[in-house]
């Protein structure tokens, strides 16, 4: 198997991997937030959530519906802030994605990773990094 990274750069891809992983595993989960309402225990994430209160009109009360998916379209997210977060966590997700892709495929390619493309690669990878960050602001 021929590499084009030297041995910094496959623990590199390797970590960046995992990173990546890591990531948009937290970024699926709807377990961002944690908390109860109505006796019942909630979590939420960006787009995301579990356990969440609904109007049942035939009764004129609000029913928790215990059970976990995602909200039915991009508006129904609760607020501007979290539509945002969701559209930059995702992309910050996407972009190291590709990145640890790419430096893993460099792992079993020769000549497929220069050093201008590692630099390139980490700049996008910091750039991912900032993304993700930026939802807790």
């Amino acid at each position: 198997m021929a590499s084009s990274l030297t041995c910094a750069g496959v623990v590199w891809a390797f970590l960046s991997f995992l990173c990546a992983a890591a990531s948009c595993v937290g970024f699926f989960m709807p377990y961002w937030l944690l908390g109860s309402q109505l006796e019942k225990s909630v979590s939420f994430g960006t787009f995301r959530r579990c356990s969440y209160p609904v109007r049942d009109e035939s009764r004129q009360t609000t029913v928790m519906v215990e059970q976990c998916g995602r909200y039915a379209s991009f508006q129904a997210i609760p607020s501007a802030e979290w539509r945002i977060c969701t559209v930059v966590t995702g992309l910050g997700c996407g972009l190291l994605l590709l990145v640890a892709l790419t430096a893993l495929m460099g792992c079993c390619v020769s000549e497929l990773i220069s050093r201008t493309v590692g630099r390139v690669a980490g700049g996008i990878q910091f750039l991912g990094g900032k993304c993700s960050c930026w939802e807790g602001m």
